[in-house]
């Protein structure tokens, strides 16, 4: 089987001529593309999000959105890419069906660790006009900094204009961030280039959502059998996406040039991010932990189960969507719903359950405290606080073991085992961690009377049986 390249692509696109619906080509030329978007942070996430609205718009005939992939460390994807001329595949996945393209949006790649002059460079040259960055945001540091100001201080050098520089890192405000990371590393070199930064280049804020699990073997297979060609870069999705961007743009008019592409463009980003942490990221961190404790194995076959189907649609609509102000929550509601049900995606209960304990000050507390300020009830959440508790036995309720992977693993543990079989006890030691808790709610009497209510009920029917009784209770209360 030959190996997908630009080569293999031009014969495939001859052979199979027109569009077809289970399998998208890019009919585009792509030896016209010209690198407009310098990405740092090549990875699964990049290919499978910003680099596809890259591609529609190269497939509108916008020849100015080609990606210089950049890898940052790591060298074997930006390695890989490359004898296929950065071409791969992907699948995307939902309740309709899969369906397969080929993406052409990475004209090339490269990697900073290595050729850190040829990242600097593509920053200064002339076709480039954005900066996107999926780094994570434990890499908002100093090597970044240096990397990106040597790029912008060189590009000045040119006498060219500045550029949109986008965060798509899981970071509240990460526009803001990154430019004052920019901004702090320019003032320690030379102030007029901090000046010309901030007179010339933007930091809009984003939120970008898509589940892109690991990519597999299987997906290299498959990939195979829907192209004719070998694919050792090939991916899947999901077929929801989202990227909010706030309106902030080098250039003005890229605004209605990303809408047209599905981009969400707004003035503010902050409502958009909130709903994502509390609706999406919070669910997921509470499917998990019951999903652990009932050996359910996966998000859609913990959807799957009628009581925490209803379990998440309380959980989103009583008690996180009034705290919230994105538009239309009812239906993002469903749509996470729909997604969290996608059997395709295998998305394991164990990897969204790890470093749980620096996910729910994230994902819950907030909620949580608005809650107990204005006198709400918070019953889903001092539930799914008790599974927390339990889940720490590291056990399944059938007695049997598996592994947690948190930073406070082995205290957690420690703690629970200890306590085991006393409730409150174990609340007690639980919320005395103000790194988890913060120091307001082991405190509030409601909060910590509630939690241990549910843990009681929890060691001695179970977290199904536990479960049925908050939707048997739910659903009496007024």
């Amino acid at each position: 089987m030959r190996a997908l390249s630009q080569a293999s692509l031009d014969e495939l696109k001859a052979a199979t001529p027109g569009k077809q619906a289970s399998l998208q080509l890019p009919h585009y030329d792509r030896q016209q593309m010209a690198v407009g978007v310098v990405h740092l942070g090549l990875g699964a996430f990049h290919r499978a999000h910003q680099a596809l609205v890259f591609d529609a718009l190269l497939a509108k005939g916008d020849a100015r959105w080609g990606v210089l992939g950049v890898g940052m460390h790591s060298t074997a994807l930006a390695d890989a890419l490359a004898p296929q001329d950065g071409l791969y595949t992907v699948q995307v996945a939902s309740a309709a069906g899969r369906r397969w393209q080929i993406a052409g949006a990475v004209r090339q790649t490269c990697v900073a660790a290595r050729e850190p002059q040829q990242v600097i460079a593509a920053i200064a040259a002339p076709s480039t006009r954005w900066v996107t960055l999926t780094v994570t945001e434990k890499a908002y540091g100093p090597e970044l900094a240096t990397l990106l100001v040597k790029g912008l201080a060189a590009r000045r050098a040119a006498g060219l204009g500045g550029l949109t520089l986008a965060s798509c890192d899981n970071l509240t405000g990460n526009g803001h961030k990154l430019r004052q990371l920019c901004l702090a590393a320019a003032q320690q070199s030379d102030a007029d280039l901090a000046t010309w930064i901030t007179a010339r280049c933007t930091f809009p804020n984003s939120m970008v959502d898509r589940i892109v699990p690991a990519a597999t073997l299987q997906h290299r297979a498959d990939a195979a059998e829907a192209t004719g060609l070998d694919d050792a870069c090939a991916l899947g999705t999901e077929s929801f996406w989202e990227w909010v961007i706030e309106r902030d743009f080098a250039d003005p008019l890229d605004a209605g040039v990303l809408a047209s592409a599905g981009v969400t463009v707004v003035d503010e980003v902050l409502p958009f991010e909130q709903a994502k942490l509390c609706m999406l990221n919070g669910s997921h961190t509470a499917i998990a932990l019951m999903g652990a404790v009932m050996s359910l194995p996966t998000v859609a076959d913990c959807v799957a189960h009628p009581d925490i189907h209803w379990y998440v649609h309380e959980l989103m609509t009583g008690v996180m969507m009034p705290q919230l102000r994105r538009p239309d929550l009812p239906a993002y509601r469903d749509a996470l719903l729909e997604r969290f049900a996608n059997p395709d995606l295998r998305h394991k209960v164990h990897q969204i359950a790890s470093d749980s304990s620096l996910k729910i000050p994230l994902r819950w507390l907030g909620t949580v405290k608005a809650r107990l300020a204005s006198g709400q009830q918070v019953e889903p959440l001092a539930f799914a606080s008790a599974v927390w508790m339990r889940y720490l036995l590291a056990e399944d309720d059938q007695g049997r073991p598996y592994a947690i992977s948190d930073p406070l693993g082995d205290r957690l543990q420690a703690l629970a085992q200890q306590h085991r079989g006393d409730a409150a006890g174990t609340v007690q030691a639980m919320l005395a961690l103000p790194s988890v808790w913060g120091n307001a709610l082991p405190a509030n009497p409601q909060w910590t009377s509630r939690v241990t209510f549910w843990l009681e009920r929890i060691q001695a029917v179970g977290v199904a049986g536990a479960l049925s009784q908050l939707r048997a209770a739910q659903a009496t209360s007024p």
